[in-house]
């Protein structure tokens, strides 16, 4: 009886170690990959920081010495981009203008469309939604030929809002598609129950759908925001000079003619780019990962 509780106790104690050691390799290769996502990150957030002059004796990949604001400031308001000495904050501003409404727009009509593909379906229903989850395969290369057709004709080229209607259009499909997924998981005796009761089709999605569409709505939000804000095919095809988002702006400014490179402006002037979507993601991340959970794609 002691023999065989020792070889349970032996036994046990191998179980325990190769738990141990199965969980230490996952969790060191998730720390390998989580350090090489976020390594770019922190040598930009630390030269932004520095002087150049300190990066240009030190190196790129380095710990600050230094710690100073300038070139934030700099990279806002001042620094040559393009031929123009405005900085950043133009092509920031676009970028918020071009972004908000164009979230929203696509957002609430994605919602409609869900509601209308799920919960009032008619013939040829599910063919419509078909061929609107094309859109969600196709490049925006393609489209690029037919839109500049368009917004020539309706006079939006080189505008704010000419990128607005492309990046609402463009987003449909996405939230259409998140939305009518999630619908089909509320019961459909609630809408039968509603409209017994005398609610038609705004007062139902309204009262009762829009209530119980906060995870998915936040998902939405979250991918169309950061999506239109990191786009940049368009804005750089459909807009030129003041008018272009904050990613066009970026590759004008890597792209600068100038011999001696201001590293220390251009990681400040990045991440002034990249801070929207991180704030976004830092506040968010967490309801977009509940809402995927809860039905945002099946």
């Amino acid at each position: 009886m002691a023999e065989l509780a020792a070889a349970i106790d032996l036994e046990a104690a191998a179980a325990s170690r190769r738990h141990f050691w199965s969980r230490f390799a996952i969790y060191g290769l998730l720390t390998v990959f989580a350090a090489i996502y976020l390594i770019p990150l922190f040598v930009v957030v630390f030269n932004s920081f520095r002087e150049q002059a300190e990066i240009a004796r030190d190196g790129l990949i380095s710990l600050p010495k230094t710690f100073r604001l300038e070139a934030w400031a700099q990279a806002w308001s001042t620094y040559c981009i393009a031929g123009t000495c405005q900085g950043m904050q133009r092509n920031f501003l676009n970028s918020l203008w071009m972004t908000i409404p164009a979230t929203i727009i696509s957002t609430l009509l994605g919602a409609v469309n869900g509601y209308v593909l799920s919960k009032w379906r008619f013939k040829g229903s599910e063919v419509l939604f078909t061929l609107m989850l094309l859109g969600v395969f196709m490049p925006g290369q393609i489209a690029l030929m037919p839109w500049a057709f368009v917004l020539g004709k309706l006079g939006l080229t080189n505008s704010t809002y000419g990128l607005i209607l492309v990046h609402v259009v463009q987003g449909i499909s996405f939230t259409t598609l998140f939305c009518r997924n999630y619908y089909v998981g509320i019961p459909d005796d609630l809408i039968k129950a509603a409209r017994i009761d005398g609610a038609g089709f705004w007062r139902i999605f309204w009262k009762i759908i829009i209530p119980l569409s906060p995870p998915i709505l936040i998902v939405t939000v979250i991918w169309q925001f950061t999506g239109i804000w990191n786009e940049y095919l368009f804005g750089v095809v459909f807009t030129s000079g003041q008018a272009q988002p904050i990613t066009a702006a970026l590759v004008a400014l890597t792209a600068s003619g100038t011999t001696a490179r201001s590293y220390d402006v251009m990681s400040a002037a990045v991440l002034i780019g990249a801070l929207p979507p991180l704030l976004i993601y830092l506040f968010g991340g967490k309801y977009f990962v509940r809402g995927l959970t809860q039905g945002a794609i099946k």
